[in-house]
Parts: C-alpha cells; structure tokens; sequence
C-alpha cells in the first residue's frame, strides 16, 4: 500500500476507535485509509488489554467456582495448571477476534496502511513502515485514534521483575507473591487473575479506598469477596523504597500515619494509570492543542483546534474506555460526513470492574451527588432477596438506583453482582431514554433473573418492593 500518496481520509490507530470510525466511514463512501502497525485492526484492547483480560478473568472465575462448590455437595479435584496451553487459548482468542476485524476491513475496501504515522506538515503524513521504508501522503481530513499506554512509576528499576498490564496478561509465570500498585480497575482484575492461579497477591492503593470512582457500598460489597483471596488489600499504602536482588524484590510499603513494612515479592504489577499517545505524532505541525497532561483537546464533534483534524478515544481523556472511544468514533465520522447531529452528549457512560463479583455504574453516583451538594433519593435492592442469586449461591449483590426525588427521573445507576456488567446496559438504557423510576418498576422483567433487581429497587423507591420491605415512601 506505499503506493498511496493521497488520501480523502486518514486513521491513526487502529484500536476500537480507529477501525469503529474506519468501517462507517467506509460505509458512508469516505474512502478511509487506516494506518496502524498490527497486522490487523485490534488495538490494545484486542491485543493486550480487554479481550485477554478477559479470557482469564473468565478462567479466574471458573477456578473460584470449582473450589466454592464443595458448599452444594460437589467436590472436585485441584486443577492442575498448564500455563503453556492456557496462554496458548487466550492467544486464540485474540487471534481470532483481530483476524475477523481483519476480513471486516478486507470486505469494506478499507485500505491499510501498516507502520506508524507522524505528522511532518500541515496535511501530511509519514508513515514507517513494516520493513523499514517509509510512506509519506497527504490527506484531507486526519482522525486520532492512537489511544494511551500504560504509566509507570518514576525511580524503578528496568526488570522483568516488574510489570506493567501488557507484561502481566502474557502471563510469563505465577509468581508466588505479588504486589499489585494500584487498586483501580485493572490491577484488582489482574490481581484477580494471578490470585486464582496460585499467586499471594497484595494491593497497595496510594488513595484512601480502592475503586475510587465508584460508590462505597459497593465498593465494600467487592472487597469482602476479594480479600479471603488476596493476601491483602492495603490503602493509603505506597511503594517507598525497592531493592532488587537474586531472590527477589525487596518491597518498603509506606502505610497510614508513615508506618513501614518490608516485605519480599516475586513480581510486581504496576497499574497507576494510562497517559495519553499524544506524543510522538508531529502535532506541533498541526494547530492541535494539548492539555497539561498531554490530552488531545476537542469540542462536541470531536473537531481539534485544526480544521482538518478530529481526536476520539484515550487520547482526548477520560474515562479511558474501548466502548467510549467506538462511540465517539460515530460522532467524528458523522460529522465528516455533514450529518447532522447534537454531537458528543451521552447522558450515560457505563464503567465496569470485571472482577468476581463484578461491579458497574452509569450515570451520577451517590458519592458525586453527595460532593456537589445535590439532593437525591437512593434505592437500593440486596441481592439476598433475589432468588435467581440465591439459586446461584451469589447473593453477594446490590443494585441501586440514584434518583431525582422532584421528578423521580433515573440519574444513576450501580450493580455490583454477578454479571453486573451485562445489567449495567439496562441502566445506560434508562438514563439516556430519560427514564423515571416508574418506567423501570413497571417494565416486566422476566423471573427469575438478576435483572429483576432493576425493577425491584424502583419498586423500593415507592415503598412496595415485592420481595424486599421497606417503608412506604410519602
């Protein structure tokens, strides 16, 4: 594909917002060239994020399982690990998630350009290419897709002691002990992973609680069924000091009120976070502005500062979701495409905590109503009272409802339970249909299901929840 010297338009990155914007601007007639360095679309997501997490979250929760099922009578043997073949199945997967992409792309005529793309001018673009050549063409209209990385902390040492996400989900080994640095998403979903697999895993949060950005009754419902399977979970705990030596790593942990605590670890996990691939892109030859944490700056339309370039995904901040970024891809492409549209207002984005329970939230939290000082009315339903978790042994759930209590429109909604993450579309349904509490007590879900716990928290918000007692609201 060298050959290419001009394109109508231009994707860089070719993650679920790249090749999401690539594929309907095909279908819109945009002529889109793709350029990205995999072989085929994918991204982080697909290749080292998402997707591989999730195939061994999934084994995760099958081996959990397995070992709780003695409580119905079942007793199984230890299973025995074949990591080789275990890393061998994720692969498959990923290979055959990107592989479809890749025919997807073939079929709509999406021309691939594969390297990475820098600007060099205003309107054009080189490309290092796979091999060692390079492309350079000019385009007229450029789209942004090349998402965020992994941050790392400052002072550690170059070691395959440590790790960021990408080294973890390669699953090189089970280490005996592990730290995990970070108690946000990712590090409770692969300390998750390596806790099922034999690993002593302890979390040090730097922040009061773990999960911050979700509320703190759920938050407790997830952590009571973390912590008999990690070894611990320490908050408001840094790394201080880190001496590396043959038999490991020897850790200073910094907890509350400056208490210290060495400990030696085999591996750790670092996951503080992802900035932004903004760097490296030419964009001083570009009218793009940036943040003060290297964010791509854009309006509702996804538009930057320079009129022929748009920015969707990671790179234009958070939250740093694959869903988020396919989304705005839409919006971008619409746009270029002179279709009109409100832009970028979604009234929901849904964030999940692919752990066991799984926890998920959308809209406004009880936490950021309470911090903004606006008045809400909060149902809540446990899932002891449901019978579809009873029958599963998982009553380890809660589903509330953050309501306006004026209008008793459906502001937010949080799950956590297992699969919370399938309910939480239910809820970003709500919120973007402007559903009241009324609309989802008389949607009739079917039973038994987790779903009903929807319904029955709005049934709680009038006082007459069928399975759950509650004072009669006035």
């Amino acid at each position: 594909m060298s050959e290419i010297t001009h394109a109508p338009l231009l994707i860089l990155g070719a993650g679920p917002g790249g090749y999401a914007a690539a594929f309907l601007a095909a279908d819109l007639g945009l002529e889109p060239v793709l350029v990205a360095p995999e072989e085929n679309p994918g991204g982080v997501c697909l290749y080292e994020g998402c997707i591989p997490s999730k195939a061994l979250l999934h084994v995760a929760a099958l081996l959990n399982e397995a070992r709780e099922a003695q409580r119905w009578g079942l007793t199984f043997s230890e299973p025995r690990l074949d990591l080789d073949r275990l890393r061998a199945w994720k692969d498959e997967v990923v290979t055959g998630l990107t592989g479809g992409l890749g025919e997807l792309r073939q079929k709509r005529g999406v021309r691939h350009l594969r390297g990475r793309g820098r600007l060099v001018a205003p309107g054009r673009l080189r490309v290092e290419l796979e091999g060692g050549s390079h492309a350079e063409l000019g385009f007229e209209r450029l789209l942004l897709a090349t998402g965020s990385r992994p941050v790392m902390l400052p002072g550690l040492p170059d070691s395959a002691r440590i790790w960021d996400s990408t080294g973890a989900l390669e699953l090189p080994r089970i280490p005996r002990r592990l730290l995990v640095v970070g108690g946000g998403i990712i590090g409770l979903e692969l300390g998750s992973v390596y806790a099922a697999l034999g690993s002593q895993v302890v979390v040090a949060e730097l922040l009061p609680a773990i999960l911050p950005g979700a509320d703190r009754d759920l938050v407790r419902m997830l952590e009571k069924r973390l912590l008999p399977r990690f070894a611990a979970i320490r908050t408001a705990t840094r790394v201080s000091q880190l001496v590396e030596n043959r038999n490991g790593l020897k850790v200073t942990l910094s907890g509350p009120d400056g208490v210290e605590s060495q400990e030696r670890f085999d591996q750790i996990l670092v996951s503080v976070g992802r900035r932004p691939n903004s760097d490296g892109l030419g964009l001083e030859h570009s009218a793009v502005q940036l943040d003060a944490r290297g964010f791509v700056q854009v309006d509702g339309k996804r538009r930057t500062a320079d009129p022929q370039i748009w920015a969707i995904g990671d790179l234009t901040g958070n939250p740093m979701l694959a869903h988020k970024a396919s989304a705005e891809a839409r919006t971008a492409i619409e746009d270029m495409a002179g279709q009109k549209g409100a832009g970028w207002d979604p009234a929901a984005i849904p964030s999940v905590v692919y752990t066991d329970p799984e926890l998920a939230w959308c809209g406004l939290t009880e936490g950021e109503a309470k911090e903004h000082g606006r008045k809400v009315a909060v149902a809540r339903f446990p899932w002891q009272a449901s019978g579809r978790a009873l029958s599963m042994d998982r009553p380890d759930g809660l589903t509330k409802l953050v309501i306006d209590p004026e209008t008793e429109r459906v502001l937010g909604v949080g799950i956590v339970g297992k699969g919370a993450g399938e309910l939480i579309a239910e809820g970003a349904l709500a919120l973007e249909m402007a559903a009241l509490a009324s609309d989802l007590a008389r949607s009739i879900h079917p039973h038994p299901t987790c779903s009903e716990t929807l319904m029955e928290a709005a049934e709680v918000f009038y006082g007459h929840a069928t399975h759950f007692h509650t004072p009669r609201r006035r």
